[in-house]
């Protein structure tokens, strides 16, 4: 403004070089490599103080529209230069936001835990006022709103959305509201994502290649945050845990039915949250959420949680168990949402109706700010002293939402391979209808909680998770004899088949007994009063969906170790029962109860040994007991 002030002669000479300068400018970014540019650029301003003001006007606008030419080229993402049909790969990905950590004092990039790629995850913050301590963002009363990329690589919008969001956040292009910081991983799969490939989602439309669903040990990330098999979701448990968010967002792409929605939403179920928090969600955040996206022109619709033809009888909310990201961060009072754009829609619409709910929920999270946060509160303080945990919800058939659903009508048609009827949507024939959408559910399978749990030293595999997830523990101090609850395993069910790298337990049943444990100095003593109680439920109940025994961390316990010779505990067995009338007396009545084991020689001998100071007291004894006293 100096150089263009009053003061300097020639006025139209100055406006003739400016657009000169402008012109110049726009033909030499596209052919000067951008370090030289930088460089010259630099040194120009230097070299106009020997010559007229003429060349130093030329010099400073050169520099301050070169240097905004060059910053704007820079950043522009794979997706854009791409026009939409390309995702940034892994190394393109990383090396774009080490630039935007150079260039952005409120931008930080940081390298966390490993993965079983072999590389590390990374944690993108960025901060309005440049503050990138977890502990003092909460002291300045800031909401955290945490962003979860890439759990299936083969389902990349939100890794190109975020790119594109966190730039026009830092370049003022769009306004992140003060009271919020962003908490974003970029690629949380790295190994599937280096799995590049443009065949593993065929029933995608685009983009042009992608990475894959499973991870370098092929799981499924996205089943894997309570078992945690993975390196990749124990660096994400740390990571969460540091970051402890309020709202988080964990972006997907659907699998399914056909319809007119780009973009469908799985939330945190409402009824897991606990507290008022839940119904706030429910009746506040979420109606606002939606019509926030219909003035962003998306008509949003909760995930399609149907794939038959039919939606005329209305559809259930998905039923977002631990295992599931937004299920995993119930479990800590944090609000999630897993965003799952539709697999047929235009690459570009998807990661743009991505690119917007993330702006939505921000915004949303910055207009609640105060209540999120009082709510919040209140839940963890109930979580403490809380008596009463469901480990399972069963649909409320008498209570539902209403939603509008664009769909298409279905029909069958003869298949060109097999000649069989087969479906089809006819995109010829679409309907708008209000469908019935069954978002409440009731709790059931209500456990007590005790004072404390106690668990050997031994199972140091469920005690790192422990530790991963923020539990409070103490060790005892001496060998102590404790009274405690003891669980009995009577019978369960394993499944037949791998699932995620297990054959989990389900059908639990169990018998209840106080014993007197002898516990070991060392040993792990977790009071039950503490916001980590409904992750401590969920997972050391063993008749949880999710608990540790269903994903068989347990299992040794229900093999038996030792057991005996028939001929040599036939005269054993029979001395035991001579000696012990209340032995033999139960032997009768079950003899006169149950025909088969009257005739069963071996199972009356197994009877007497099962119930004789010879059995193993481990076997079928569940190893995490309950104090209650």
């Amino acid at each position: 403004l100096s150089v263009l002030s009053p003061k300097q002669p020639c006025w139209p000479t100055h406006l003739a070089t400016i657009f000169a300068a402008k012109v110049l400018l726009q033909c030499w970014v596209g052919l000067m490599p951008v370090v030289t540019r930088m460089i010259l650029l630099s040194i120009s301003p230097f070299f106009a103080l020997k010559f007229n003001p003429m060349i130093k006007t030329f010099s400073i606008i050169a520099c301050l529209l070169g240097l905004n030419l060059a910053y704007s080229q820079d950043m522009t993402t794979v997706f854009e230069q791409s026009k939409g049909a390309e995702t940034v790969t892994y190394q393109e990905g990383v090396a774009y936001y080490r630039m935007l950590d150079k260039k952005f004092p409120q931008i930080q990039m940081r390298e966390m835990g490993m993965t079983d790629s072999g590389n590390p995850l990374h944690l993108i913050v960025l901060s309005p006022d440049g503050d990138f301590d977890f502990a003092s963002l909460r002291k300045k009363n800031k909401r955290i709103v945490f962003i979860n990329n890439g759990i299936h690589p083969g389902e990349p919008d939100g890794i190109d959305a975020s790119m594109m969001l966190v730039r026009d956040y830092a370049t003022g292009k769009i306004k992140l509201p003060s009271n919020v910081v962003l908490a974003v991983v970029p690629f949380y799969n790295i190994g599937g994502t280096l799995n590049r490939t443009p065949y593993s989602r065929i029933n995608q439309n685009g983009p042009n290649a992608y990475g894959f669903r499973a991870n370098a040990r092929n799981y499924d990330l996205n089943r894997d945050f309570i078992k945690s098999d993975s390196k990749n979701a124990r660096s994400f448990a740390e990571i969460f845990h540091l970051v402890d968010p309020e709202v988080q967002i964990d972006n997907h792409v659907s699998n399914g039915a056909d319809y007119q929605h780009v973009m469908t939403l799985v939330s945190t179920q409402h009824n897991k949250l606990d507290g008022k928090i839940g119904t706030f969600f429910h009746e506040e955040f979420s109606p606002a959420l939606y019509q926030k996206m219909k003035e962003f022109q998306w008509d949003l619709v909760p995930y399609v949680n149907s794939f038959g033809p039919n939606p005329d009888r209305g559809f259930d909310a998905f039923m977002d168990g631990p295992r599931y990201s937004s299920g995993y961060a119930a479990l800590f009072q944090t609000i999630s949402f897993m965003p799952e754009t539709h697999m047929l829609k235009p690459y570009p619409q998807r990661v743009q109706s991505t690119y917007d709910i993330m702006r939505a929920i921000i915004d949303l999270t910055s207009r609640w700010s105060e209540q999120i946060k009082t709510l919040r509160a209140q839940a963890r303080e109930e979580v403490k002293s809380k008596q009463e945990f469901p480990l399972a919800w069963a649909k409320d058939t008498s209570r539902h939402d209403v939603v509008t659903f664009k769909g298409y009508e279905a029909g069958y048609k003869p298949s060109d391979v097999s000649g069989l009827p087969r479906l089809y949507y006819d995109r010829n024939k679409p309907f708008v209808k209000q469908i019935k959408y069954y978002n409440f559910f009731k709790p059931s399978n209500l456990v007590k909680k005790p004072k404390a749990y106690i668990i050997p030293q031994g199972w140091f595999n469920v005690l790192d998770l422990l530790k991963i997830n923020g539990v409070a523990m103490t060790r005892l101090s001496k060998d102590t004899l404790i009274e405690v609850e003891s669980y009995h395993i009577d019978d369960f069910k394993s499944a037949p088949r791998p699932y995620e790298g297990h054959h989990p337990n389900s059908d639990v049943k169990l018998r209840i007994s106080k014993q007197k444990i002898q516990f070991r100095k060392g040993d792990y003593y977790i009071p039950m009063n503490q916001i980590t109680n409904r992750y401590l439920i969920e997972t050391l109940e063993p008749t949880g969906g999710d608990s540790f025994f269903s994903w068989n961390f347990f299992d040794t316990i229900l093999q038996q170790k030792e057991g005996y010779s028939s001929y040599v505990f036939e005269d054993v067995a029979a001395e035991y029962l001579k000696a012990h009338p209340e032995l033999k007396a139960q032997l009768d009545k079950k003899k006169a109860e149950d025909d088969k084991f009257a005739k069963s020689g071996s199972a009356q001998l197994d009877f007497v040994f099962k119930n004789s100071p010879y059995y193993e007291p481990d076997h079928l004894r569940y190893p995490v007991y309950r104090l209650v006293n």
